[in-house]
């Protein structure tokens, strides 16, 4: 394209460009449907075989709530100072950043550490995911959701590398935005284990 004088035009290839990190963040809400389909899964075949006993021990016979509402309130807290970390990156604070990240991360582990606690002692007392088909499908939903945790962890320390080495940069910001939806979810994919899983387990 030329102007009125006949010298050459260059339009601006980027004009109609989606906001920068729109297709990032669109890519992992897409990522994150086929999570919650994973799980309405596993909580369906869990509704289907969570009183198929086969002889085996119940629920209320071998989950301790008082364990798994401390394992709880460990996710919780890691979503509230994750939130912090958000905070923090809005407010340009680098160092507050990589703070509340770790402190989430110790939260992260120590609800994996408890969880992998409870699961050494339910197949010490002979309470194995072969037993019954409730027990396996228990087992199946309950690690899936600690392995995503376990994830996130792994994804939690290399953010926290990144932001160390290069900043606040815009693209640390969209994956740091991304692994709080994903954090989160995975709090909201727990208050449901514990309360379809846990507590209703007990009270049958």
């Amino acid at each position: 394209m030329t102007d009125a004088q006949g010298l050459p035009v260059f339009l601006d290839m980027h004009e109609h460009d989606h906001e920068a990190g729109g297709s990032t963040m669109l890519g992992f809400w897409i990522y994150l449907m086929s999570d919650c389909l994973i799980f309405a899964m596993l909580f369906a075949a869990y509704g289907l075989f969570g009183t198929s006993y086969a002889g085996g021990p119940k629920a209320s016979e071998i989950f301790e709530l008082p364990l798994v509402a401390v394992n709880t309130s460990m996710l919780l807290l890691s979503s509230i100072t994750y939130g912090f970390a958000m905070i923090a990156m809005q407010d340009r604070k680098k160092s507050a950043v990589l703070i509340w990240l770790a402190i989430t991360g110790l939260f992260g582990a120590a609800f994996v550490g408890i969880e992998l606690s409870e699961f050494a002692h339910l197949i010490g007392e002979g309470a194995t995911p072969q037993r019954s088909a409730f027990l396996s499908s228990f087992f199946t939903l309950v690690s899936t959701h600690g392995l995503h945790v376990s994830f996130g962890i792994i994804w939690l320390i290399t953010l926290m590398v990144q932001v160390g080495r290069y900043g606040l940069t815009a693209a640390n910001q969209r994956r740091l935005m991304c692994l709080s939806l994903f954090w989160h979810f995975l709090d909201v994919i727990w208050i449901g284990v514990f309360t379809f899983v846990y507590l209703l387990g007990v009270l049958r």
